[in-house]
């Protein structure tokens, strides 16, 4: 559900639409900074900074992980909304992340990597992955964002 007068955030063309090329985490995550920045005005109404860096560590996580495993990034969204941002990153596999096993779990043995997924889990609300019609698949995460002056 988009917030009044407030389009989403395409960066990463998606089927012949336009936007903000989204290439890498890191341009992710200034473009990610920039949607809170226009939301919630940093001078008169700032969002708090931890809720940012719970934001930016999921963008960042979700996007390194479409370009290591799943095929590359096909498609990058953001929209902002009353109460945080909704988040869609869409790759080129159809394989899920592997569950996980609730907070804190980490990965088995000796296994290289195997963190992001499950702080992800940790930090986001509302996480569906969506297989999509030709392959690929789209991870949608809602990542809550409070104003400075509201308590935790």
């Amino acid at each position: 559900m988009r917030e009044e007068g407030l389009a989403p955030a395409r960066s990463v063309p998606a089927r012949g639409t336009g936007g903000t090329s989204v290439r890498t985490a890191a341009a992710a995550r200034a473009h990610a900074r920039a949607v809170v920045d226009a939301r919630w005005n940093p001078s008169t109404r700032p969002a708090r900074e931890e809720d940012v860096i719970d934001l930016l560590l999921v963008v960042s996580e979700l996007v390194a992980n479409a370009l290591r495993h799943g095929g590359g990034l096909a498609g990058f969204e953001m929209t902002p909304v009353r109460d945080g941002i909704r988040l869609a990153v869409r790759d080129h596999s159809d394989t899920v992340p592997a569950s996980v096993g609730g907070p804190g779990a980490r990965p088995a043995g000796h296994r290289v990597g195997g963190y992001g997924w499950p702080l992800v889990v940790r930090l986001a609300r509302d996480i569906a992955i969506e297989k999509q019609d030709g392959g690929g698949k789209t991870i949608s995460v809602f990542v809550p964002i409070r104003t400075a002056d509201r308590p935790a």
